[in-house]
């Protein structure tokens, strides 16, 4: 039953991430026919935004070497999305990524950056300042080209090698990935260890420093069990956009202590009990996160996969 609760928003827009960042980290290669059905049937649940893949270095992330057949299997007009695959967003770590995107005709990017130094060092190769000289000219040819540009900011609440990170940290360097040319600023809990308070206390340093919540995104890790708690604080701050994954896949190839994404199947029965509309069919989602389940070999995460899935 439905139970609107004041203040809140009437709508909120999910952005899957279980294609790109839940699958990311898998050990084993999944086969990109596999990639390819679990993208479509997103799409067919009704999420508005799903998240393909990554024009990464293939040493970097392996599980991610076949970003382009991917995408020209989801843009096949026959078999696949045709072009509406193009909207999906692909993340592109610098302008080589770029490039293979542009060669494809997709017109949605994500780059990906970070609240600290030592994080930046070791996902990016670059101090926390070189990040920006690295993306600048990444969005710029992006934006000339028309397409959308998205920004990740990872390690907005902790960082595992620096500890808890100054807000006034992560302000900066939202602002300054805004500044660049993003239409909107997804933060990240990489590790999971935000709480309610911290978030309220981000995203109100965000407003004073002149950044509307219409700008901003939240991206949670399920860590500390702490997810859906932070998505309700976020709600009662005004942020209507939120990064999730379906069935709860995902970590981080580069931070060891960040387990599984916040799941999209427990995100769409909070809202729904909310009464907050977002569009998704959740029996439809659930039977995709049960038939990925299958071929990983293993059950879901979720909460409520587990509940629905049978």
């Amino acid at each position: 039953m439905a139970v609107p609760s004041p203040g809140l928003p009437s709508r909120v827009t999910i952005y899957e991430v279980g294609a790109r960042d839940g699958l990311q980290n898998e050990k084993a290669l999944i086969p990109t026919a596999v990639k390819a059905e679990f993208v479509r049937r997103l799409v067919t649940a009704g999420l508005p935004v799903v998240e393909a893949t990554s024009f990464v270095h293939p040493r970097w992330v392996p599980q991610l070497a076949d970003a382009a057949d991917l995408m020209s299997a989801l843009t096949d007009t026959t078999t696949g999305l045709g072009d509406t695959a193009r909207d999906l967003p692909v993340l592109v770590p610098n302008e080589r990524g770029l490039d293979r995107a542009l060669e494809l005709g997709l017109r949605h990017v994500a780059v990906f950056g970070s609240a600290t130094e030592t994080f930046a060092t070791k996902n990016l190769n670059r101090t926390l300042d070189e990040q920006f000289a690295m993306f600048a000219p990444t969005v710029a040819r992006a934006r000339e080209a028309g397409m959308d540009v998205r920004a990740y900011v990872s390690m907005c609440f902790g960082d595992p090698w620096e500890g808890a990170v100054p807000i006034e940290q992560v302000v900066d360097v939202g602002r300054r990935m805004l500044d660049l040319g993003a239409s909107q600023l997804s933060l990240g809990d990489t590790i999971g260890v935000g709480t309610a308070g911290h978030v309220t206390a981000l995203v109100e340093a965000f407003v004073a420093a002149g950044v509307g919540v219409e700008r901003l995104a939240l991206h949670f890790h399920d860590t500390y069990g702490q997810a859906l708690s932070n998505v309700q604080a976020g709600l009662r701050a005004g942020i209507t956009t939120y990064d999730a994954s379906a069935g709860g896949l995902g970590g981080c190839p580069y931070a060891e202590s960040a387990t599984g994404n916040l799941a999209t199947e427990d995100l769409v029965w909070l809202l729904s009990g909310l009464g907050i509309e977002h569009g998704v069919d959740l029996a439809a989602l659930v039977a995709t996160s049960t038939w990925m389940a299958g071929q990983l070999g293993r059950p879901s995460p979720s909460a409520v996969v587990r509940a629905l899935g049978g």
